[in-house]
């Protein structure tokens, strides 16, 4: 495997994409790959910018294993579309939102997680925000398969 760089965005940076941060990183260091593979995430709004993943995310984290606590939410900058290899999106609306902003040059970074999936054939990673305690369970399922499909993908580049 190649050093790479990979950065996991959804809309606040609370819920989905510091999930995805903190799994994978997780799955990195089981493998022994973390110094080859710069991750962090980020949101496309800037809504909770220096705040802690929600409360209701860290907890069905915590309950998986996961620690996200040193996590803080951060927007999507200029600079990363030059800096990251791989631009994971949660959500089309993501992907759309990150297209208008990239360069035409980096647009091909960009990707949807689901896109790596194998065990579900949901395309999206839903917002769990508005929802109850299950949504979060489902997000973490999503995410641990897409994950999974990223980091097969990962170690078959050269």
């Amino acid at each position: 495997m190649k050093k790479t760089s990979v950065l996991f965005v959804c809309m606040g940076n609370i819920c989905r994409s510091p999930s995805a941060d903190g799994i994978f990183r997780d799955r990195l260091a089981k493998a022994g790959w973390s110094d080859l593979v710069a991750v962090d995430s980020a949101g496309t709004h800037s809504y909770h910018i220096g705040h802690a993943p929600d409360e209701r995310t860290q907890a069905a984290a915590e309950r998986r294993g996961y620690d996200l606590s040193a996590l803080r939410a951060r927007r999507v900058e200029a600079s990363d579309f030059e800096r990251f290899e791989w631009i994971v999106a949660m959500d089309n609306a993501n992907v759309a939102e990150l297209t208008a902003r990239s360069p035409a040059a980096f647009r091909h970074k960009i990707v949807r997680l689901m896109d790596f999936a194998t065990r579900h054939d949901a395309t999206e990673v839903p917002d769990p925000y508005y929802g109850g305690a299950q949504g979060f369970e489902t997000v973490l399922d999503y995410i641990e398969d897409g994950l999974d499909g990223l980091l097969v993908r990962l170690g078959q580049a050269d």
